[in-house]
């Protein structure tokens, strides 16, 4: 009687965790072909980010070009107005 009750105490609680990791184990199929979605994602966004920089940078540099030019400008039009 005893091994009956030990045998229950011990393979009721190890097909309870089964019955639960069931599931879960069916899922991870999906999930890692979500994980490998994003890290792709990721790898796309810091692509796009490393892009932003240098394209603000050029940015930056065309407004220092701009600043020359309208200081030229006005030089000229101040040697020809005096």
């Amino acid at each position: 009687m005893v091994k009956w009750i030990v045998l229950a105490v011990v393979l009721v609680p190890l097909v309870v965790l089964a019955l639960a990791v069931r599931p879960v184990l069916a899922r991870l199929p999906r999930l890692r072909r979500a994980a490998l979605t994003l890290q792709e994602r990721q790898a796309q966004a810091e692509a796009l980010q490393s892009t932003a920089e240098v394209l603000q940078e050029r940015a930056e540099g065309l407004q220092r070009q701009i600043a020359v030019a309208q200081q030229r400008v006005e030089l000229i039009k101040a040697r020809r107005g005096g």
